[in-house]
């Protein structure tokens, strides 16, 4: 009988301490379901620039890149000559450079689907490689510039991850109505269930 009400009273208090943190998580994920990243940081407050240049290294060949009103182009630096895009030979060897990886052969993507594993700017070489993991190196198809590298690790956490925040189809919106709806829920629950542990049967 000790046993047993010593279990029973184990498990109350253990419930109310992991309910609490379960109460401190569900409100920080309210305030993320319903805040976007991009204004917490600010970004509404930058005034865009008229016109910017960077200045690079692309197979030994110095490059100039203007952007303009949200539109990039290219040209050789110093003499301006316009620049063409990259060969897929030239991808692999930029991987390789770039990389510690083996590149085996490259694909021009131009287009995705939501939820694709490469969600960044296109077009892009996306670069297979010899390795364990399946990693997928996509690459910058005027800059040479290393994107994003995809593995099959990084395929279980964007999966999991999507779990998280319930976003299961583009897999990185954590303002979707779904999450902040069960997110309200989820704090009802918790605050109810603490509720209970303090009133006397």
């Amino acid at each position: 009988m000790k046993t047993k009400r010593f279990v029973r009273n184990f498990h109350r208090y253990l419930s109310i301490f992991v309910s609490i943190q379960l109460l401190l998580w569900t409100i920080s994920g309210i305030y993320f379901a319903y805040n976007k990243i991009e204004l917490v940081r600010g970004e509404q407050y930058r005034l865009p620039k008229d016109i910017e240049y960077r200045i690079f290294d692309r197979l030994g060949s110095s490059v100039i890149e203007t952007i303009q009103e949200g539109k990039k182009s290219y040209a050789s630096y110093p003499d301006g000559t316009e620049i063409k895009p990259l060969t897929k030979s030239e991808v692999l060897i930029i991987t390789a450079q770039k990389t510690t990886l083996s590149p085996k052969d490259a694909t021009l993507i131009k287009e995705t689907s939501p939820g694709y594993e490469y969600r960044g700017d296109l077009p892009v070489y996306k670069v297979k490689t010899d390795s364990k993991d399946d990693i997928n190196v996509y690459v910058s198809y005027m800059t040479g510039d290393i994107k994003s590298i995809r593995s099959d690790s990084w395929r279980i956490w964007d999966f999991l991850w999507s779990l998280h925040i319930m976003d299961y189809r583009e897999r990185d919106n954590i303002n979707n109505i779904l999450l902040q709806v069960l997110s309200i829920l989820a704090l009802v629950t918790s605050i109810s269930g603490i509720t209970l542990f303090f009133v006397k049967r």
